[in-house]
């Protein structure tokens, strides 16, 4: 196979010499004036005597996916960023020449075309092709017709090629684009403000996670990527952008599976004199939305599974899910570290001695709740322990006003009311601190700077982390979260 991949690609490197030594290769002063899927969408609906009647002209540029040479008379499939549209080739309307070179064509290369729209017999809406253009040869062979791109690996280290040759590929990287911007479009037209904050951070905070270290050479620093922007966009909540958010880019040094990949996109916003249930609210809104823009229906199916997210979604706390799904523990059993340790080993989770009951619980949580939560759900009311950056509740200081959005047993969104006290906020931080000396390389640094804004004042505030690839799988329902990052990480390629 490697063989014939190697041969053809000899044959048309002899080819494009050829055009070299006539000075025709890689024009660049063809203009196009439409695109196959906009032709279609116009004039799908016409009849072919309708089209003969009054002619419509354009000119289309794009790459040649298929071909059916038939001697004075030929067809040929043009892709473009719109779609495909059938070509009809002949050498009565092209000329001796020109069609000559159509024979010499090869399936991938790019051409510009111009000619009139009409309908076959057949009655398929195709370009009866009067002038043809080579713009751009293909050296190597597109995959064969009918396998494509099979090998997730290839797919994913040469998306161009997968790209070229997968309408689902395409089609899950538009729901991508137009999920971001009904995104970006819901939140602006609440009034918020969209800002941008430094990916590289002199201290890494906003997230419990091992940050990527990097070294600036003139000011002499270590400097990290940042994990998230929450710590600056609250900062700007208390320099008067009471309603802030950012389309960003984080980086966390962690292992790579189907939910997780080291580069990451998150939508957070932070919203002053709100509180968790509005962020809740405004969360269910703005997912809805996406939906509707990306995919037209607020049903979708993912994985097989029926979700409807125009229903509203099910609010839990943690120790009501818990025990939901633990009957044989008791209300008072959630906060007593010593039976939360005994549930862990029968579940065959380790406890590590310095957890409190807060993190044994949500340790029993991710193992027995989460993955089962496959319908909209706000899991609500986090431990204190799990929260460094949640403000208590008032009714139970132990717990947090935080939710996390749960949908296919995944989280999509985590959010919670600002905890804007310096003194707690800052007691919190040393916490963090102890437990990183004790070992844990994802626990948050002191960030003295962050206690000297709120140190001014920031208002009360509720704020929201959105996973965008995430949230992506979900609506085009892609299992691995490589399938809706163009180009995810991966091993260096072996020679």
């Amino acid at each position: 196979m490697e063989q014939d991949s190697n041969d053809q690609m000899m044959v048309r490197r002899e080819k494009q010499e050829r055009w070299r030594e006539q000075g025709q290769a890689y024009p660049n002063d063809f203009r196009r004036d439409a695109l196959a899927g906009d032709l279609l969408a116009r004039y799908g609906d016409m009849d072919g005597a309708a089209l003969e009647q009054e002619p419509i002209s354009a000119r289309l540029a794009g790459r040649l996916m298929s071909r059916r040479v038939m001697g004075k008379a030929s067809f040929a499939d043009l892709q473009d960023q719109g779609g495909r549209i059938q070509l009809f080739l002949g050498k009565d309307h092209l000329g001796e020449a020109a069609y000559g070179l159509f024979r010499e064509l090869d399936l991938g290369d790019i051409i510009g075309v111009e000619g009139e729209i009409f309908r076959t017999r057949a009655g398929e809406l195709s370009l009866r092709v009067t002038s043809l253009r080579l713009l751009s040869k293909a050296l190597r062979p597109l995959p064969e017709k009918w396998h494509g791109l099979s090998d997730p690996e290839i797919r994913f280290r040469q998306r161009y090629v997968d790209l070229i040759v997968t309408e689902a590929a395409r089609r899950t990287f538009r729901i991508r684009a137009q999920t971001v911007a009904a995104l970006r479009q819901g939140l602006s037209q609440r009034g918020f403000f969209e800002a941008e904050t430094p990916m590289m951070q002199p201290i890494p905070g906003g997230a419990t996670a091992r940050p990527f270290i990097t070294h600036h050479h003139a000011l002499d620093m270590t400097l990290y990527l940042r994990i998230a922007p929450e710590l600056y966009l609250k900062r700007l909540v208390v320099g008067g952008f009471e309603q802030v958010f950012e389309i960003n880019r984080n980086f966390r040094n962690e292992g790579i599976s189907t939910r997780h990949n080291p580069e990451f996109t998150m939508l957070e916003w932070y919203e002053a004199y709100a509180d968790f249930h509005r962020a809740m609210d405004l969360t269910e809104t703005l997912i809805r939305s996406a939906a509707q823009a990306a995919l037209g229906t607020e049903a979708i199916t993912y994985q097989g599974l029926d979700i409807d997210l125009g229903r509203p979604f099910l609010r839990l706390t943690v120790e009501e899910a818990v025990r939901a799904h633990n009957p044989e523990l008791a209300q008072a059993d959630l906060r007593d570290p010593h039976c939360l340790a005994e549930q862990l080993a029968r579940l065959g989770v380790g406890c590590h001695p310095g957890w409190g009951w807060g993190k044994r619980l949500i340790e029993i949580f991710e193992k027995t709740v989460e993955g089962k939560l496959q319908q909209p759900t706000f899991i609500t009311h986090y431990p204190l322990e799990v929260s460094p950056l949640a403000r208590r509740n008032n009714d139970d200081p132990e717990v947090t006003d935080r939710f996390e959005l749960m949908i296919a047993g995944r989280e999509i969104a985590n959010g919670f009311s600002e905890l804007n006290d310096p003194d707690d906020q800052a007691a919190r931080f040393r916490a963090q601190v102890a437990a990183k000396e004790a070992g844990d390389e994802e626990a948050m640094f002191f960030d003295a700077d962050y206690i000297r804004a709120l140190e001014y004042g920031m208002p009360p505030t509720a704020g929201v982390g959105m996973g965008i690839d995430r949230l992506v799988m979900l609506l085009a329902d892609q299992a691995s979260i490589r399938e809706v990052i163009l180009f995810p990480h991966l091993r260096p390629e072996q020679a």
